[in-house]
C-alpha cells in the first residue's frame, strides 16, 4: 500500500543533512554546554553556529535568538513574559479568534490574572481587519499577538502592517510564526516585530527545540527560574542535538525556500483545482486569492460528511491529512478556527487539511485526485444528509462551493 504524507503542519520528517549533522553530539561531543572544561567546550561552539544560522534565516542578529523547547513553550515565553514586565504601563492584549491554542490559552490564564484581551474577529474568508486592530489599541494596550500563518487554512496575515501599527501606536508586537518559517520569506526587521517564534519540527528539525526572537532591548521577565542558560533569559541544559539540528534546518531553509515555495505551490494548486473541478459540494476554507495562503496548505470541507470518517478511508489507502475538528473532552467539536470564520457546523465538522512538503511528488497528487471521489461518494450515499439534500444550483458564489447538479 501507498503511504502518503500530507500532515507536514503538524509534524515533518526530518531531513537527513539534519540528522547527520546531529548525531555526533550523541555521543562524541556529549557534554553540557554549561561546563567550563574540554567536554563543554567541544559543543558550546556548535550551539552558537545554529544561533548564527537561525538569525540568518531571520535577518536578526544571533544574541536576539533564544533557544526553547518548542512553540508553545515560546509563545508563553513572550507572552506572559511581555505580560509581567510591562505591566506597570497596562493590562491590555490584542490577539485574534483563530490564533494557535498555545496563544489563546496563554490569553486567558492571563485574563484570571488582572490582564484584559481583545480578540478580534476575521471575516469569512478568515482574514483581519486592520481597522479593527487599530480601533482596540488603547493607552493601556501592551501587547499585540498575530500569527504570521494560520496552521488550518494557510492564511497569510498582513504581519508588515501590523509592525507599523504596532510601532506608530509604541505597542510591542508578538507573532506565531511557527507555520510560516520555511515556507514563505521571514524577515523580522522588514516586519517590525518585536517577539517572534519558530518550532524546529516544522522544518525538518526534530521535535522538541524551537527559538525565540527577542528584539535587542526588549523588557521581559523571565520565564523559567533555575539556570543561567541563554544570557539568563531562559534557564534549562541546553538540547545540543536539537539545537544543532534546528540551525541546519534553518540553514536547508534559507537556501532552497524560493525553490520549494514554487514546488510546493504547484502541488497544492494542483490538488485544489483537482478537487474542485471532481468532487460536488466542496467549500475553500481560507482567502480565495492563493497568493494569500500558504503555498503549501489546502483545507477544504466537503459538505454532508464528517471530515473524521473521510481520514479513515484515506487512512485505510495509505493517505495522512488531517481534520479541522478536534475532540476534547469526549465531544467532536469544531475547529475554533472555522467557527470564527463563521463556516457552518456540518461544513466545519468536515473539514480537512492538506499540507505539503519538498518531499511530496505530482504522482502523489494524481492518486489522491483518483480515489478522493469514490470515497466521498460513498460517505455521502451513507448520510442522511446527503439523500435528504434538495438539488441546488450548480455554483454559488456566495460561499465558493460547487454543488450538485439538478
Amino acid at each position: 500500500m501507498k503511504q502518503i504524507y500530507l500532515d507536514n503542519n503538524a509534524t515533518t520528517t526530518v531531513k537527513p543533512e539534519v540528522l547527520e549533522a546531529m548525531l555526533p553530539y550523541f555521543r562524541e561531543q556529549f557534554g553540557n554546554p554549561s561546563s567550563v572544561h574540554w567536554a563543554g567546550r567541544m559543543v558550546s561552539g556548535a550551539i552558537e553556529k545554529a544561533r548564527e544560522q537561525v538569525a540568518q534565516l531571520l535577518n536578526c542578529s544571533s544574541a536576539e535568538v533564544v533557544f526553547v523547547s518548542c512553540g508553545s513553550e515560546g509563545d508563553n515565553f513572550a507572552i506572559k513574559g511581555t505580560a509581567e514586565a510591562l505591566r506597570h504601563k497596562g493590562n491590555h492584549i490584542i490577539t485574534t479568534t483563530v490564533e494557535h491554542p498555545a496563544v489563546l490559552e496563554t490569553c486567558e490564564y492571563l485574563e484570571k490574572n488582572g490582564f484584559e484581551v481583545t480578540y478580534l474577529p476575521v471575516d469569512k474568508d478568515g482574514m483581519l481587519d486592520l481597522a479593527d486592530l487599530e480601533a482596540a489599541i488603547s493607552d493601556q494596550t501592551i501587547l499585540i499577538s498575530v500569527m504570521w500563518a494560520n496552521n488550518e487554512t494557510g492564511n497569510l496575515f498582513p504581519i508588515n502592517e501590523i509592525g507599523e501599527i504596532a510601532r506608530r501606536h509604541k505597542v510591542r508586537f508578538h507573532t506565531d510564526a511557527v507555520q510560516a518559517i520555511g515556507k514563505v520569506p521571514v524577515d523580522v526587521q522588514a516586519a517590525k516585530v518585536d517577539l517572534l517564534v519558530l518550532s524546529g519540527h516544522k522544518i525538518g528539525a526534530p521535535k522538541g527545540v524551537g527559538a525565540l526572537y527577542l528584539r535587542r532591548g526588549t523588557r521581559m521577565t523571565r520565564f523559567m527560574h533555575g539556570g543561567h542558560q541563554e544570557r539568563n533569559r531562559r534557564a534549562g541544559t541546553h538540547n545540543v542535538p536539537g539545537i544543532v539540528g534546528l540551525g541546519v534546518a534553518c540553514e536547508l531553509a534559507r537556501l532552497n525556500q524560493e525553490k520549494d515555495y514554487a514546488y510546493v505551490r504547484r502541488l497544492r494548486d494542483k490538488l485544489e483545482q483537482g478537487i474542485l473541478s471532481t468532487v460536488p459540494d466542496v467549500k475553500l476554507n481560507g482567502h480565495p486569492n492563493p497568493d494569500l495562503r500558504l503555498p503549501n496548505t489546502l483545507n477544504v470541507s466537503f459538505n454532508f460528511i464528517e471530515g473524521e470518517s473521510l481520514l479513515l478511508f484515506f487512512d485505510m489507502k495509505g493517505i495522512a491529512a488531517s481534520s479541522g475538528s478536534a475532540c476534547t473532552s469526549g465531544s467532536l467539536e469544531p475547529s475554533h478556527v472555522m467557527k470564527a470564520m463563521g463556516v457552518d457546523i456540518v461544513l466545519a465538522h468536515s473539514s480537512v487539511r492538506f499540507s505539503f512538503s519538498a518531499d511530496n511528488t505530482e504522482e502523489e497528487v494524481d492518486y489522491i485526485l483518483a480515489e478522493l471521489p469514490p470515497i466521498v461518494q460513498r460517505l455521502r450515499e451513507m448520510s442522511p444528509l446527503y439523500q435528504r439534500e434538495e438539488p441546488t444550483p450548480l455554483h454559488c458564489d456566495e460561499c465558493r462551493m460547487v454543488h450538485k447538479a439538478s
